[in-house]
């Protein structure tokens, strides 16, 4: 969904675009604001099991 997301927010800032109404920037805002929360989720997960380079092996 957010490879999608992204392409159709890439149309939508693209020069020559024709504008959306309010309801329309809003819901993309929303959806980039979900996408973006996700992705942030997943990193912090796979961030949190990389051993600490500081901490000795086996803790």
């Amino acid at each position: 969904m957010g490879e999608e997301l992204l392409g159709y927010a890439r149309q939508v800032v693209a020069p020559g675009a024709k504008e959306l109404s309010a309801v329309e920037y809003r819901w993309l805002a929303c959806r980039l604001t979900e996408a973006l929360t996700d992705a942030l989720r997943v990193a912090e997960s796979r961030g949190d099991r990389i051993p600490d380079p500081s901490e000795p092996p086996g803790l």
